[in-house]
């Protein structure tokens, strides 16, 4: 049979293979810029074009391309010069991970001009989880305003933007707060070619390398698992004779094949609190959706048909499937050493004397769901022995060193046998910073001597991979009637799922932090991280501090009415002036001191929120309600975990610089500030600087890039190498030159030395021939370094229909305390990226269970994040540091966040008088509540 396709202008004549859709199809023809992020059709980041129509390729019979053009993000630009488009995308920063970026560029490229009166129904079908989607929506417009006339495609040269404002502002009226400089962020041709992000050309055009588009190994083998039915069971049987029998099934692994050490799947430099539970493949199952068993075959169709051949017999045992239930003494013991997994207790003062000298008492109890990350790569990874026998593991993770460490462990490797890599990664949120598919993919190569390969399915990622923790808060707070507290108590449980893994830091964090930001003379916690028969929990974007602050800013805004105070009011008594302690110690346990950034965000805060009221008056309709409301949350901006950040630069013989770094890029634009770091204390241009990362042989060790700090830590480490081959080049410059350096910096292409200048090309020379080293190294350690707080503070007016029980955002306004700003850019598309997830998770994303404790949310579908149009672009503020001068940047990756689902309650609440303590606010969860509890009066008209 006959079959023919033009891609990208080349002709391929070769057959799909039958039921292949276009997606697989125009991958195994090199053209990786097609992506899975679902295979349903639901995300569009597989969109190519079929004859000029946008489709989604996992979605389109590779058979109906016969005789058809195809048209890939690949084949879009012209020669060296960009697609307007990709253009556009490029000079708006319209991405961060850039997974979804080619699906985006190519549905854009399609649309009529009538289409862009109505984007948010023109690009529905496109998912992104990291940018909020303003900046999609200027790239997409703009590109379709140059097209409108005669303008050519534009050079891949061209210079691209970013802004170095210290305030921008969003789609909303009215001019950015006087407390802050103001400039809106701007695309303007004349930019400065520097400010480009290395990465961009890559991203926009398809050709940036995620984990699974680095060329295949050969004899690539493909692994399908087989996953447990049932919360509680002990294996007692696997028949894998029927899948075994099939042509091309290489291995079943079961448990029998698997090492008997016990580990954490957590990722910590120090791991003293990672409960070692889970194994490889166990013969004990504790949730549905725990692998079983492991079938390595040729291809992965034939893996996935083999899979359902495996039969499994179960002794199906009691099941913990509450947190609460986790806690009672008689209670089925998820593990043998217990339920509790950690544990956090603290008493500052006296809270009985802190209560009784209260004007009021406040108390509440706040419960926060199951959430799933999203991140729209799945996890994936590929294991080989390379022609010397050396093992190779190339993988989505956020650490590839800590990968390394804890698979030796497993495996009883020495670490020099063992490296391990990762690509770009298409999203984070704290996904990488556990073991998902490392270990049974390095076993899988073990056993079989063959390079294999695992990827996760959507379904996989939403039914099997870790979670938010879900917490259960009880707050009790005690004021004075000017609104300073006097004492508060936590009560606070959190649901861990069937493995330790990160719960017993998540519950630590989530204690010490959240609770940094308030004045409380007497306070006292009571943790507890339990295990239960649930999908496991793991790291995720704020680490618990998230879940707390929902229900502690919730709390403060219900006492502030009750004590009839304005919630920005009662907020400047609650919370420490500067010089004063957290109340609890962060690294190298020191207690972070507050400075002036809390201030100055809520004197922005309210600025801008009278404006913004102003603007939109409030008022309430018969059918539509509307509300406003705040939070703030904070951070400590280095982590507690003993994390060490190593960093090592190379002069290069052509004069350019190496610079080795073990952060992996997944969208947070560390990889772009590195550089300026480096070129900074070179003393040189940023095209000069040739950053590599995520690997494990690069550096003797690097704790890997989470806990944002990216640039807190290993930007430091980065400028210490930087500096000390800048001083190592004068000294050899002197040498060569007889003379004294010049200058604060070797320079862009030679070393200044008296009236003369040596070229670095020629210093390199003369290194190497004297045998000097041009590489110098350095590290940073996070207990070495003096914690401080960052804060965000953010402002929220909402709409509720009362028909339908729908939640809808109608303004935002975010204040950042993110010290000195390295990417202004970059750092507001961080914001309003995580604004709009929490938006998301606030207000409808959940991950539901049948009774059986089955994933019933498994696709995009069912389990829905935001789509463009649907979150308005918030007005972002940056508070200047009050001595900008040394002033270093604070951590703003996972911070804007947290404030997001209090300061949105806080808003429903003042919309309907019905204080929401149960999150996600669905619309059925809130048309319930208004057709059936009777609301307490609104802000006021009393208590």
């Amino acid at each position: 049979m006959s079959f023919s396709v033009r891609i990208d202008d080349q002709d391929s004549h070769e057959p799909p293979r039958p039921g292949q859709c276009l997606r697989t199809y125009l991958r195994e023809r090199g053209r990786t810029g097609v992506k899975k992020g679902c295979d349903t059709g639901d995300c569009g980041a597989c969109t190519v074009h079929v004859d000029g129509l946008a489709v989604h390729s996992c979605l389109y019979p590779a058979h109906r391309a016969d005789g058809r053009s195809v048209m890939t993000a690949e084949g879009l630009s012209t020669g060296e010069r960009l697609h307007p488009l990709q253009e556009a995308f490029a000079r708006a920063s319209a991405f961060q991970c850039g997974y979804c970026t080619p699906g985006f560029v190519m549905t854009a490229a399609a649309l009529t001009p009538s289409q862009l009166g109505g984007l948010p129904e023109a690009l529905k079908g496109n998912l992104c989880r990291c940018t909020g989607y303003r900046p999609i929506e200027e790239a997409v417009r703009a590109a379709h305003s140059e097209a409108a006339g005669p303008t050519p495609c534009a050079p891949i040269s061209a210079s691209i933007s970013a802004s170095s404002s210290s305030s921008s502002s969003g789609s909303g009226s009215g001019s950015s707060s006087s407390s802050s400089s103001s400039s809106s962020s701007s695309s303007s041709s004349s930019s400065s070619s520097s400010s480009r992000d290395p990465a961009g050309h890559g991203v926009v055009t398809g050709t940036a390398r995620f984990t699974l588009d680095h060329p295949e190994p050969a004899g690539l083998l493909h692994i399908a698992l087989v996953r447990s039915a049932h919360r509680h069971a002990k294996v007692m049987d696997i028949d894998t004779t029927a899948a075994l029998a099939l042509p091309g099934v290489r291995a079943v692994l079961t448990h029998h094949d698997a090492p008997a050490a016990r580990f954490s799947t957590a990722l910590h430099e120090n791991t003293d609190d990672d409960p070692a539970d889970t194994r490889v493949l166990d013969d004990v199952v504790r949730h549905v959706g725990q692998r079983v068993a492991a079938v390595v075959a040729d291809s992965p169709a034939l893996a996935q048909r083999a899979s359902r051949l495996v039969r499994v017999t179960y002794q199906v045992l009691p099941a913990v499937t509450e947190a609460d239930q986790a806690l009672d003494p008689d209670a089925v013991r998820v593990h043998p050493d217990g339920n509790i997994a950690g544990d956090f207790h603290a008493t500052i003062g006296d809270p009985g004397r802190g209560f009784a000298e209260a004007d009021l008492v406040h108390e509440g109890v706040f419960h926060t769901q199951r959430v799933q990350h999203t991140a729209l790569e799945c996890h994936a990874s590929r294991a080989w022995a390379d022609p010397e026998g050396r093992l190779h593991l190339h993988a989505a993770t956020q650490a590839p060193h800590l990968v390394r460490r804890r698979l030796c462990q497993i495996f009883g490797l020495d670490p020099d046998v063992l490296r391990v890599t990762a690509g770009r990664l298409g999203g984070s949120f704290g996904r990488g910073q556990d073991l998902q598919t490392e270990d049974i993919t390095l076993l899988a190569a073990l056993r079989t001597g063959r390079p294999v390969q695992l990827e996760y399915t959507r379904t996989d990622e939403l039914t099997a991979a870790t979670t938010r923790h879900p917490f259960h808060v009880g707050v009790t707070l005690g004021a004075r009637h000017d609104g300073t507290l006097t004492a508060m108590k936590l009560h606070v449980l959190t649901d861990t799922g069937a493995y330790g893994n990160q719960g017993p830091s998540v519950l630590n964090v989530a204690c010490s932090e959240a609770t940094a930001l308030y004045r409380v003379p007497n306070l006292t916690v009571e943790g507890y991280c339990v295990r239960t028969h649930n999908v496991p929990a793991g790291a995720f974007r704020g680490y618990g501090a998230g879940q707390l602050a929902f229900a502690l800013e919730s709390a403060l805004d219900d006492l502030a009415r009750r004590l009839r105070l304005d919630p920005l009011a009662l907020r400047e008594r609650a919370y420490l002036s500067p010089g004063e302690p957290a109340p609890f110690p962060g690294a190298g346990g020191r207690h972070p001191v507050m400075d002036t950034g809390l201030a100055r965000c809520l004197r922005t805060l309210g600025e801008a929120r009278a404006r913004r009221l102003r603007v939109r008056p409030r008022g309430a309709g018969q059918r539509h309600l509307t509300g406003e409301g705040l939070a703030v949350a904070t951070r400590h901006t280095v982590p507690a975990d003993g994390h060490i950040a190593q960093a090592a630069v190379t002069l290069r013989p052509d004069g350019h610089y190496d610079l080795a770094a073990g952060v992996p890029d997944f969208g947070s634009g560390t990889g772009k500030v590195l550089c300026r770091i480096a070129a900074q204390a070179l003393a040189t241009t940023v095209d000069h600087i040739h950053l590599r990362g995520a690997d494990s042989d690069l550096l003797d060790h690097h704790s890997g890039g989470f806990g944002s700090t990216g640039v807190i830590l290993t930007g430091r480490a980065v400028d210490r190498a930087c500096r000390a081959l800048a001083e190592r080049l004068r000294e050899l410059a002197v040498s060569c030159a007889a003379g004294s350096p010049a200058g604060r910096g070797p320079g862009t292409r030679a070393v200044p030395c008296d009236a003369s200048s040596l070229p670095l090309t020629v210093l390199h020379d003369h290194a190497r021939a004297s045998g000097v080293p041009l590489r110098a190294e350095a590290s940073a350690l996070a207990d070495d370094t003096v914690p401080s707080l960052a804060f965000s503070a953010q402002w929220l007016c909402v709409e509720v229909d009362t028909v339908t029980g729908l939640v809808r955002v109608l303004d935002s306004v975010h204040v950042a305390d993110a010290g000195t700003l390295m990417d202004t850019a970059q750092c507001r598309g961080q914001i309003e990226g995580a604004i709009t997830q929490g938006v998301g998770t606030t207000l409808r994303e959940q991950l539901l269970t049948d009774g059986a404790g089955r994933v019933t949310t498994a696709d995009l579908r069912t389990y829905t994040i935001p789509h463009f149009g649907e979150v308005p672009p918030p007005e972002v503020h940056f508070v200047a540091p009050e001595n900008p001068e040394g002033a270093p940047p604070k951590p703003m990756s996972e911070l804007p966040f947290n404030p997001v689902a209090p300061a949105l309650a806080n808003a429903v609440r003042d919309a309907t008088g019905i204080r929401f303590t149960e999150l996600p606010l669905r619309p059925d969860t809130v048309w319930e509540a208004l057709n059936t509890a009777r609301p307490t009066k609104r802000l006021g008209g009393g208590d």
